[in-house]
């Protein structure tokens, strides 16, 4: 039987919101499943995902194959990278304690690259909405009504 780890579609209309799930490869997009590993909500700023790394792991581990974008949502989260390191440790390359420290230093600097980016998409959109003195608004339709007047002037040849 084949695993598949793929987004079961809920929500209303124009307004999507995702389940994690492991299902059946046969099963259709909305049906049966296996087992429900997290969530996905694209509609967030950022887009808000919830994630049993363990389950995922485990069933990463079993063979279930990821469509792409649950591929993409387990590399953003860290699983792919966490499975990556554990055949590190499964073929002797290091110890398990090392690789939870690289996966620890990875999950620190991972999360700090998130904050700053969610707080420039928050400074950008504080700038987007910023406040425009109303005299500053006076003065620019002063110059545009002044701008056709001498456009329209008669040329002499």
């Amino acid at each position: 039987m084949a695993v598949k780890m793929r987004l079961q579609r809920h929500g209303s209309k124009k307004r999507p919101f995702y389940f994690i799930v492991v299902a059946d490869a046969r099963a259709p997009r909305d049906g049966k499943f296996i087992q429900k590993i997290g969530t996905y909500n694209p509609l967030t700023v950022p887009a808000s995902i919830q994630l049993d790394r363990q389950k995922a792991l485990e069933w990463l581990n079993k063979g279930a194959q990821p469509t792409d974008t649950v591929r993409r949502i387990l590399s953003f989260k860290g699983v792919l990278y966490l499975k990556h390191l554990l055949r590190g440790v499964k073929l002797g390359l290091f110890d398990d304690a090392t690789a939870m420290t690289k996966f620890q230093e990875w999950h620190a600097s991972h999360e700090e690259n998130i904050t700053r980016r969610n707080s420039e998409h928050k400074s950008k959109q504080v700038a987007k909405r910023a406040y425009v003195p109303v005299v500053k608004k006076v003065e620019e339709k002063q110059e545009e009504s002044a701008a056709p007047a001498e456009e329209s002037a008669p040329v002499e040849a």
